[in-house]
């Protein structure tokens, strides 16, 4: 325990000796302090891993000294010690953050005790901070990869909303990140340490949903041999997720308006009231204000959910995050299959740049493990996009029609174009210059002068 400091602030000098020799033979490294001032200032020159402190001394008491440790070092143990032990004094020195408050005169290996306990709850400490840093981490906006304002704003809105017990309405097509953004608000609501449980209201046929949702009592039904508990229940004091809630039908969002305004429900089949208390966050790629329109969707149900409504963009509309979605996902797929990938072309990545992306992120990730997975080499390049998104590099798709939150040098885009046009011309003329010069409708002198300026060089013979 070499490197464990311990701290001796007592006014009588046979005790600080007692105990620094004592606690020197059991491994500590020992500082003493002979009043309530000088332990202020070892406390401020250095950091001590346990305090003993007199709480009786002149000019500068145990308790001064107790709170400057605590405002000083909160990492460090404060142990009071005292020839006058009362509760009071107990309760404040407590209050004040004493780890244990002993009364003298003290067994020193009721001391060691103390203090081998008190360094086990400073260790349990650490890692319980340090597995909810992790937590935090893990659901904060890591997932969210983006720097584009759209995201930003998503950001914000979701930091905002974490704290409160509001009901939150994430819009967005399918693929945007709608669960990541459920699993952000619950993990950093005062809800954390309670379960989130998600339930995809789309993927459950509707005759099975009342039960998945609410739970139902034995004999509701036929094979309803046992009495379930529902996912509502699953989710007291935490947090349910409703994906797709568009697809539940009338019935159903009967009940969750009374959900959502009682917190209370019945299970299915049964007659006793069940209180819950539950946050809701849902999520849809519906218009559902077109859905109230139709009449397939409750008005009353829709502004309940939309308290605070989420939208997230779809891909194409934050194109320059795609750059950092695709490094991101190519580092998390080459750890997972194992796979040694170098790096990947500059071409391949304007070119997922310029895809529309009809399934968003969740799209872009599966393109990424299939070339991770496909590649023959060590480094993707064009040959492994599939083909879909390869040919978007033709004449009709290689102009920039967005501008990237960080900018763009005009000038260096339209040259890029016209020498892309300029290298499409020559491979479909296999690199005859007079044909090239016909199909771009200039003179073949003007052409060959663009291709030296350009640098352009014949990579495939005929």
């Amino acid at each position: 325990m070499a490197d464990l400091k311990v701290l001796v602030v007592d006014d009588e000098e046979e005790i600080r000796n007692h105990f620094s020799d004592f606690l020197r033979s059991q491994g500590f490294d020992v500082e003493t302090a002979d009043d309530g001032e000088m332990g202020i200032q070892r406390i401020e020159q250095d950091f001590f891993d346990v305090a003993l402190i007199d709480l009786n001394m002149p000019k500068v008491n145990g308790m001064a000294v107790l709170e400057h440790l605590v405002q000083h070092d909160p990492d460090s143990i404060g142990i009071i010690l005292t020839g006058y032990a009362t509760i009071r004094n107990a309760v404040e020195a407590m209050k004040a953050g004493a780890f244990d408050y002993l009364a003298k005169p003290i067994k020193m290996d009721e001391v060691l005790l103390v203090i081998k306990r008190a360094l086990d709850f400073r260790d349990l400490r650490r890692e319980n901070i340090a597995l909810k840093r992790q937590l935090k981490k893990k659901y904060k906006f890591h997932n969210f990869i983006g720097d584009s304002q759209e995201m930003h704003r998503v950001f914000r809105i979701i930091e905002k909303v974490a704290d409160t017990d509001s009901t939150v309405l994430i819009l967005g097509e399918s693929g945007t990140g709608k669960e990541l953004v459920a699993k952000a608000i619950h993990y950093h609501s005062p809800r954390r340490e309670k379960p989130l449980i998600p339930v995809n209201c789309g993927a459950i046929p509707e005759e099975l949903l009342e039960s998945e949702l609410f739970g139902h009592e034995k004999g509701a039904f036929t094979n309803a041999i046992r009495t379930r508990i529902g996912r509502f229940e699953m989710a007291n004091a935490g947090t349910i997720f409703l994906d797709e809630v568009a697809e539940m039908s009338p019935h159903l969002q009967v009940k969750l308006l009374r959900v959502l305004q009682e917190q209370e429900f019945e299970r299915l089949g049964g007659a006793r009231t069940i209180k819950c208390d539950v946050r809701i966050l849902a999520a849809t790629n519906k218009n559902l204000e077109e859905a109230v329109e139709k009449g397939k969707f409750r008005e009353d149900l829709y502004y309940r959910l939309k308290v605070i409504p989420i939208s997230l963009p779809p891909l194409r509309d934050r194109r320059s995050d795609i750059p950092l979605l695709v490094h991101h996902f190519l580092n998390g797929m080459t750890r997972v299959k194992k796979k040694v990938i170098k790096g990947i072309s500059k071409d391949v990545v304007r070119a997922l740049e310029l895809y529309d992306w009809p399934g968003n992120v969740r799209e872009l990730e599966n393109i990424i493990e299939r070339m991770v997975i496909l590649t023959e080499g060590d480094h993707i390049d064009m040959e492994d996009l599939p083909e879909r998104i390869a040919g978007k590099r033709g004449e009709n798709q290689v102009i920039q029609t967005f501008v990237p939150d960080e900018g763009f040098s005009l000038s260096s885009a339209v040259n890029e174009f016209e020498r892309q046009l300029i290298v499409n011309a020559l491979e479909k003329t296999g690199w005859i210059k007079n044909r090239a010069a016909k199909l771009l409708n200039m003179n073949r002198t003007t052409l060959v002068e663009k291709i030296k300026k350009q640098g352009i060089e014949r990579r495939f013979a005929n």
